[in-house]
């Protein structure tokens, strides 16, 4: 079975342990990440997506892409730029896919950078520093 995912503005046809590239996502190695725009699973099409459908992938590792050039001239004006971009990726491997998968112990990737489990630490570290100036 595959699914057509949509993550970073591009659609991705993903099935059980491939290993994909997608533009950068937080998590560490070994996070959990679950996408929710599923376009299309198995035979299921959706319009636009399918609901409740979800895709969960592991993070294997964080990492920038090949280095492309971008080289800008006009003829017989003395004009040329040069500017080169490596784009940082995301590769995950695809552990599951399906309609209603219970979420044990994860959080779609947009929660997870928005729930902020560092935050509280940051408050902390700030507290005790101005109760140190004090």
């Amino acid at each position: 079975m595959f699914a057509v995912i949509k993550t970073g503005g591009k659609q991705y046809r993903v099935s059980k342990d491939d290993v994909i590239a997608i533009e950068k996502l937080d998590g560490d190695s070994g996070a959990t990440i679950v996408f929710d725009e599923v376009l299309m699973l198995g035979d299921q099409v959706g319009a636009p997506r399918i609901a409740n459908a979800q895709v969960t992938a592991e993070v294997v590792r964080q990492f920038r892409d090949d280095k492309v050039i971008i080289f800008k001239k006009r003829r017989r004006k003395h004009y040329r730029r040069r500017n080169g971009h490596r784009q940082h990726l995301t590769l995950v491997k695809i552990t599951d896919m399906g309609v209603g998968l219970s979420a044990v112990a994860t959080k779609p990737a947009k929660a997870a950078a928005a729930s902020g489990e560092a935050a509280p630490k940051k408050t902390a570290k700030k507290a005790a520093k101005k109760s140190a100036e004090a």
